[in-house]
């Protein structure tokens, strides 16, 4: 999700989202990351008074603020989005399209008392539901260095995972870690090199972040639960962030398209090979020149788009 500053806040591809979307006045419609509403209030303004538009979040603060949202059309619900079929189950209802913008919201980053950032010393929590779950404060606490160096190396792509999972089992004997600055300033005096403009702890705070919502797992259980939900016709729409989370929404929409198929030579009739439920619609979409100018967090997201048949 985007991570523009909340007194700007500027829902990312919002012109390419709505446009892949295809709305229709009277369709219902599902966003399933409302954050701060940036797309929901857009697909509003767009649906008639037939329309419906349903948005999902697991985060109590983008709830309360969804409150403000006075609208008959529209309805919140404080939900993960892997439990998406069971939402829609409950209120008896198809979707014309449904749209998901992963990863961290802006209001997420730029709350201290979020311990997603490295911009602030703050108690290191990182979930999106702060109503449950562990925290990456308790996460550090108690995994083996083993499981640390896994989360590093595989969600944060970090190349210093083996010597960062040992400087942090090594520091947590002294002292548990538990704020962001104490982190952040771990993290810097292992990691001694890095990307031009990239701060040492970016890579591990992503890992720990991914890691402590079960961002990889909650997409890989929302995308066939949100194509099955889809009316044909109906399109799913989705803005990843980093590449973890585009690899897995562009194989899922790639299967969907083109199914696997028998190895050749083996005898299969034609009526018996898997049938595609999807076509793609386009090529991944990126944030132009200007957008990126307006706001810079904009630059990663990668916007794909799959049509049920």
């Amino acid at each position: 999700m985007d991570e523009t500053p909340p007194a700007a806040h500027q829902p990312v591809l919002l012109a390419e989202t709505i446009a892949a979307l295809a709305l229709r006045p009277a369709g219902c419609y599902v966003d399933c990351t409302f954050g701060r509403g940036g797309h929901s209030r857009a697909i509003l303004a767009r649906l008639g008074p037939a329309g419906r538009l349903i948005a999902l979040d697991r985060d109590p603060a983008a709830i309360a603020a969804g409150a403000a949202l006075q609208d008959a059309r529209f309805a919140l619900v404080h939900a993960a989005f892997s439990r998406l079929d069971e939402v829609l189950a409950d209120l008896g209802v198809a979707a014309d399209g449904i749209l998901l913008d992963l990863g961290v919201s802006s209001p997420q980053l730029d709350d201290p008392a979020r311990g997603m950032s490295f911009r602030f010393d703050a108690p290191l929590d990182m979930r999106m539901d702060t109503t449950q779950g562990e925290t990456a404060a308790e996460f550090l606490a108690r995994a083996e260095q083993r499981e640390i160096e896994e989360v590093i190396r595989d969600y944060g792509e970090e190349r210093f995972a083996h010597a960062l999972a040992k400087a942090l089992v090594a520091a947590r004997s002294g002292q548990r870690i538990s704020s962001t600055g104490q982190l952040a300033a771990l993290v810097a005096a292992v990691v001694r090199t890095r990307e031009p403009g990239q701060h040492p702890a970016t890579r591990t705070f992503q890992a720990l972040r991914i890691h402590v919502n079960r961002e990889l797992e909650e997409l890989s259980l929302t995308l066939p639960q949100a194509l099955g939900r889809l009316k044909p016709g109906g399109r799913l729409a989705v803005i990843s962030f980093h590449s973890l989370e585009d690899r897995i929404v562009k194989h899922f929409m790639r299967d969907a398209a083109h199914p696997p198929q028998p190895p050749k030579g083996v005898p299969v009739r034609a009526a018996d090979l898997p049938a595609p439920t999807a076509r793609l619609v386009g090529r991944a979409s990126r944030a132009g020149a200007s957008e990126i100018a307006a706001n810079p967090r904009a630059r990663s997201a990668v916007l794909r788009v799959a049509e049920k048949l």
